[in-house]
């Protein structure tokens, strides 16, 4: 039997929380990211922190305690992480940076970074010589081109690459310490939706997968209000490719930091500009790209939840 891969879990967990900086619910798809790893016979989760992004890091924390209190029987350590951005004039640790890095001391392990990166950044910083216990981190960012855009629906509305967005400097500490990178970005997401039909299948399962369901309802409903028929479950690409690497179609690609008008902006008379991560042929860090899944992976994505 090969050995559990163990995997370090840094989310920003949201689910059924109310969104701090607009009207409506947040993501709920990072609950099924950190929920699919615990029910993984594959996998051995080394920690969980919270980290600020889809919601606000007090509630961010209290959700990581909640999700392994109720349905882990409070065996994984969980630490409260970054409430905001890398301030590179004054950069603070926290107690997950710490708790990270006492464990990285101890053995080699991948990490599932589904928020901002702030907290691998910051490990970084502040303990550069840890970059090679890393043995992968796996994130939620990226795109081609800068014209790729993060269509919700067919109401015009476009998503930020959020978890980039929200901390740009993170992800430029990762590549300058080479650790290895794996990005899962729209690309891939976009092409698995969960519906209501899903949902209601999930209902006549544990507690915890149960509970993922009820909570999506609402999250649901927003997408629905934008035209889609059901939602894409952004996160649980990253959780997937640690558990089952060969579902997940990925290439090499070569990654850069780059400055565009801002996608997000349908009307930008004001030319403003935002930061992109772009991946192609060429660029400045090598990265593994995931842009497709295999024939049947929504029924093999549902499996995993029973």
């Amino acid at each position: 039997m090969n050995p559990k891969k163990k995997v370090w879990i840094d989310t920003d967990l949201s689910v059924g929380m109310i969104r701090h900086r607009r009207p409506g619910y947040c993501d709920v798809d990072d609950g099924y990211a950190v929920l699919q790893l615990m029910k993984s016979d594959q996998i051995e989760i080394t920690g969980i922190s919270a980290v600020f992004g889809n919601t606000t890091i007090d509630n961010a924390f209290m959700l990581c305690e909640q999700m392994n209190r109720d349905f882990a029987g409070g065996k994984y350590g969980v630490f409260k992480g970054a409430g905001e951005a890398i301030q590179l004039a004054n950069v603070q640790t926290n107690d997950a940076v710490e708790a990270l890095a006492a464990a990285l001391k101890k053995e080699k392990m991948h990490i599932m970074a589904i928020g901002p990166a702030t907290n691998v950044g910051l490990l970084l910083l502040r303990y550069p010589e840890l970059a090679g216990q890393i043995l992968e981190v796996v994130l939620v960012a990226g795109r081609r081109k800068e014209t790729d855009y993060f269509s919700i629906g067919n109401q015009g509305r476009r998503a930020q690459d959020l978890n980039f967005d929200l901390d740009n400097d993170a992800f430029r500490i990762m590549f300058e310490a080479k650790v290895p990178i794996t990005l899962c970005p729209f690309e891939i997401s976009s092409k698995v939706w969960i519906t209501e039909e899903d949902l209601k299948n999930m209902d006549q399962l544990d507690p915890a997968t149960q509970w993922l369901a009820s909570e999506s309802r609402p999250w649901l409903g927003q997408w629905i209000e934008q035209g889609a028929t059901g939602f894409n479950p952004f996160d649980v690409l990253a959780s997937h490719y640690l558990i089952a690497p060969d579902d997940i179609i990925s290439e090499p690609r070569l990654a850069s930091l780059e400055i565009h008008l801002d996608d997000t902006l349908l009307d930008n008379p004001r030319r403003q500009f935002k930061s992109y991560l772009l991946c192609r042929d060429v660029g400045q860090y090598p990265v593994k790209y995931c842009y497709d899944v295999v024939p049947d992976y929504h029924q093999r994505l549902l499996q995993t939840f029973q």
